[in-house]
């Protein structure tokens, strides 16, 4: 979107006036009333297109910078789709029954959020995609979750705060790739310096979900579940392949739509020849979701989901939110924003706590991780090399404050997808998705006393 600035930015205070509007009618009725968050994106939308006619821009300007904010979201429009695809055959072929089966075996153990948030953490390295992890572990956690009548908004916090210390720290990871790549970062520097940050995070988030994990489980409680997942015949050896095929195609760097895609298929096909389900029923669960025949009502609920129809209620959103987000260019609210923002910065410390909240202002406003680490990398690259500061300082608050913020925003690409594949409310499990509000606090923390920042390194004139 940075080429949607117009020629004549507004005043400052203008600027912050109309965010703040905007983003304080979306809470209100988020919060308050509890609307669906399509209502108030496109009320939001209506107000940046009366302050937009108000100011002299026409019709076509203006509709045109929806066009090419929603248009950035494509990339992650088509995933989602893949992704409804992939549970849908994943439950098919036994995939994610396998996965919750062996949950179910850690769920009548201790420490019991604390595990989920250490193997989602670790599957999100492996992968490198929150969506994914979220998608595949975190189903069969959340139906492990039902059957034990945990917590949904504790377990969905840890989830989510596993899922995006894997999206925070992979090498695989694209948010990762972008956040060093836009700075001109040495990917595993990049890491390494990340580490600062994200080990106390982590060990902080660990303990917290010990603390509040419940008591161990009698066996006995989980055996009708276990019995409902075998009755369906689904579990079969052949159900581990689609998973070892999507880590190989993620081991070898391929596209995340190519991995997803290739993996859909051979869940489809594993289901096809073990006779799961007919052909023809199996490509219209694609579309239409899995429909689990089980003895158990409640273990038939958990398994009937995935399906593009699945997805439409986050994609309308996304593209709502980013149709929003494009006007916020378009109008000139977010660049004179910005712009404001670099002529105050002179101290390491300013530098450090402006960049962590314009990445999290960008998020609330915006909604998008890839724009907060694109649009605060390139706005203050110049600023760290003016106040002494290595690059990498800015890349690791750029994830610290752009990656892991996301899913904490209700009307985000990551909120909106976290909340409908995981089946709890951003605001139920923002409290306990303690790694990703610890990220952002222990960045500013470091920027405020200056430890952990790194100086950048003296070139031969400056030496001499």
């Amino acid at each position: 979107m940075l080429h949607l600035q117009p020629k004549k930015l507004p005043g400052l205070t203008e600027s912050i006036f109309m965010l703040a509007l905007v983003i304080a009618v979306i809470s209100y009725f988020i919060i308050d009333i509890g609307t669906s968050p399509h209502t108030p994106i496109f009320i939001g939308i209506l107000i940046l297109l009366g302050y937009g006619l108000s100011k002299q821009f026409t019709f076509d300007h203006l509709q045109y910078g929806m066009v090419q904010g929603a248009k950035s979201g494509m990339a992650a429009v088509l995933l989602f789709f893949v992704i409804g695809i992939l549970i849908a055959s994943w439950m098919a072929s036994g995939t994610i029954p396998a996965l919750m089966n062996v949950a179910f075996s850690l769920t009548g153990g201790p420490w019991l959020y604390a595990i989920v948030f250490a193997i989602t953490a670790i599957t999100g390295v492996a992968l490198g995609s929150s969506f994914t992890t979220a998608a595949t572990v975190g189903v069969a956690f959340i139906g492990a979750a039902q059957s034990v009548d945990a917590s949904l908004p504790i377990m969905a916090g840890a989830i989510v705060s596993g899922a995006f210390f894997g999206d925070k720290m992979s090498p695989l990871s694209d948010t990762t790739n972008l956040a060093s790549t836009v700075v001109k970062v040495d990917l595993f520097e990049h890491i390494r310096n990340m580490t600062w940050t994200t080990i106390p995070a982590f060990v902080i988030t660990f303990i917290l979900f010990i603390f509040l994990s419940p008591e161990s489980k009698e066996a006995s409680v989980l055996t009708p579940f276990e019995e409902g997942l075998a009755g369906t015949g689904l579990i079969h050896w052949s159900s581990w392949i689609p998973l070892i095929v999507l880590i190989l195609f993620t081991l070898t760097k391929r596209s995340a739509f190519i991995s997803l895609a290739i993996t859909s298929i051979t869940a489809t096909v594993i289901a096809g020849i073990r006779g799961t389900m007919e052909w023809g029923a199996l490509f219209n669960a694609w579309f239409s979701g899995f429909q689990a025949e089980s003895g158990n009502e409640a273990v038939t609920e958990m398994l009937s989901r995935g399906g593009m129809n699945d997805m439409f209620f986050t994609i309308s959103i996304v593209i709502l939110a980013l149709a929003l987000g494009g006007l916020l260019f378009t109008t000139g609210i977010i660049p004179s924003i910005l712009r404001n923002v670099q002529n105050g910065l002179r101290t390491a410390r300013s530098a450090t706590l402006a960049t962590a909240f314009t990445a999290i202002g960008i998020n609330i406003s915006v909604g998008e991780q890839y724009l907060s680490i694109l649009l605060t990398g390139e706005a203050f690259q110049d600023i760290y090399e003016k106040t002494g500061l290595a690059r990498k300082n800015l890349s690791r608050t750029l994830e610290d404050a752009g990656t892991v913020i996301n899913p904490l925003v209700p009307w985000s690409v990551c909120g909106v997808f976290l909340s409908g594949v995981l089946g709890v409310p951003v605001l139920e499990y923002l409290p306990f998705a303690f790694f990703c509000l610890l990220s952002p606090l222990l960045t500013i923390l470091f920027g405020f006393t200056g430890k952990t920042l790194t100086k950048k390194p003296k070139t031969k004139a400056e030496a001499s």
